[in-house]
């Protein structure tokens, strides 16, 4: 997360300084290209028309006139063709866009829609989840089936979409873990449960479960921690990370909102020891 946002930045800063660069090319450009002014397009026009007395002869006259040359007729006094007609202006719409224009927009437009899509996607990922998953309040299912589940199969309950363990905490250790748990964890243990984040606090891999030595080992580096993710061993700075667990009705509700960091190393309020080998 800590590297998330300056890559981030990072990138929103390279992507709008390329944008601002490809804009400021498309203006010089233009301004390279200019345009004459009205004056001198009112002065060209003047010199380009013919004189008003100057006469307008047809092809035909001119046809005539080789004929009796070349009869020694003699010939029409020279005159000035009828000039070209003006060409009006073209409608924008008649001619659209050069081609470089369209480049540079198409280059604009894809820089706008790469940043629209990398900002809500930042958005996203950062903005807390609304609804069902990690981050809100997950029911992780009925207490009973869950003690039962986990007695049969001697081993947690995972819950994938809240990613956490349910594992049992026993009722003679409440006493004990009143000294080292405070708030919704505490609740979660007085009422059967705890809920273990499944990152390891060493260097986050997933912390899976040895059926043999019934404790969560971390295969990575070796760090070890009892059934109810309390350090026993390995690198790990403190036990496992947990949630706050509310159990009524029957029910448990895991509130997956806020990552509630692992009790210091050297807790131990349940006094479990490895019943096994070793996974890692």
């Amino acid at each position: 997360m800590d590297l998330i946002v300056p890559l981030a930045i990072a990138a929103l800063v390279l992507l709008a300084g390329l944008l601002v660069f490809a804009t400021t090319r498309s203006r010089d450009r233009t301004s390279a290209l200019g345009a004459l002014s009205r004056e001198t397009r009112k002065r060209d026009r003047a010199t380009s028309e013919p004189a008003a007395d100057a006469p307008v002869v047809s092809g035909r006259e001119v046809e005539r006139s080789v004929a009796l040359e070349r009869s020694g007729g003699g010939a029409l006094a020279p005159t000035r063709a009828a000039p070209p007609a003006v060409r009006a202006p073209l409608d924008a719409e008649a001619y659209g866009v050069t081609r470089r224009q369209f480049f540079n927009r198409s280059i604009t437009a894809t820089f706008a829609l790469g940043l629209s899509g990398f900002g809500v996607t930042m958005i996203a990922f950062l903005w807390p989840a609304a609804g069902e998953g990690f981050g809100s309040k997950i029911r992780a299912g009925n207490l009973s089936d869950l003690l039962a589940t986990i007695e049969e199969t001697r081993e947690p309950v995972y819950i994938p979409e809240g990613r956490f363990y349910i594992n049992p905490y026993p009722a003679s250790d409440i006493d004990k873990a009143s000294v080292a748990y405070t708030g919704g964890v505490l609740e979660g243990m007085e009422g059967g449960v705890v809920a273990l984040y499944q990152k390891c606090v060493h260097l986050g891999c997933r912390v899976p479960w040895c059926a043999t030595s019934q404790w969560f080992e971390c295969p990575c580096h070796g760090s070890q921690y009892n059934r109810v993710g309390e350090r026993k061993a390995g690198p790990a700075p403190r036990g496992l990370d947990r949630f706050a667990v509310a159990v009524a009705g029957g029910s448990v509700v895991v509130d997956t909102a806020t990552v509630i960091q692992g009790p210091p190393s050297g807790i131990n309020t349940t006094g479990q020891e490895a019943e096994g080998p070793h996974c890692a």
